[in-house]
């Protein structure tokens, strides 16, 4: 969005994958069953800011002094650097559940209010919540914060799984092929991830061409921001 607001692009491809299969022990039960390999992609173009699919008010934020609750220990050139091999646990992704389960409903729910607020937003304008899929608890906790009704919380976690940074472009899409999502309604984004870090964004969804396959959430179309 910033790129095209300031005049450097018209248009930007923005991909959001994840493959934890290449990370996640398989031996370690606590995680190997949450987390999926996905990808998913959307258009953005310059338009008008009161334009629908236009991306409005948002809010970012990190915090690196915990970043030691996501992470794969030997997984940069820290690690490298050091003489020997490291452990198979230190190859592998590791996740303090408890700690980012606490960390995730706080930062997801105050960055989000955050977002509504510089939108002059009530929580009851928003048709669909569609936060980062990390698992049910942790959606419907956030929702249950904010006073919204689960319900209008926009989840596929269950049939894929937390696939990450996938995971809002995919529940988007689904949402989207499954026409639980239609044109004009108002949507509250929000995401939270290793770091840490989180976000939330608003917009309106616009019209979009149909899927070539309708049960495939792909090939959504564009989206607009001013």
């Amino acid at each position: 969005a910033g790129l095209i607001a300031a005049g450097v692009a018209e248009r930007v491809l923005l991909i959001g994958a994840e493959t934890y299969s290449t990370i996640v022990d398989p031996l370690d039960r606590a995680n190997a069953i949450i987390f999926g390999d996905g990808a998913g992609a959307v258009v953005l173009r310059a338009g008008h800011p009161d334009e629908p699919g236009a991306v409005g008010h948002f809010d970012l934020g990190s915090d690196g002094d915990h970043d030691d609750l996501i992470m794969v220990a030997a997984g940069g050139s820290r690690q490298r650097s050091r003489p020997g091999e490291p452990s198979r646990q230190d190859r592998h992704f590791a996740m303090r559940g408890k700690e980012v389960y606490r960390h995730a409903v706080t930062r997801m729910a105050e960055s989000a209010r955050a977002t509504l607020s510089r939108a002059g937003w009530k929580i009851d304008d928003v048709d669909h919540f569609v936060p980062h899929q990390a698992n049910l608890r942790i959606l419907h906790s956030v929702a249950d914060d904010l006073g919204l009704p689960r319900e209008r919380c926009a989840t596929h976690v269950e049939s894929v799984g937390n696939t990450g940074a996938a995971s809002i472009p995919l529940a988007l899409a689904d949402a989207a092929a499954g026409h639980v999502v239609r044109p004009g309604d108002r949507l509250l984004l929000t995401a939270f991830g290793g770091g840490l870090t989180w976000g939330s964004c608003l917009l309106t969804w616009p019209a979009l061409p149909a899927p070539a396959h309708p049960h495939d959430p792909c090939d959504q179309g564009e989206r607009t921001t001013s």
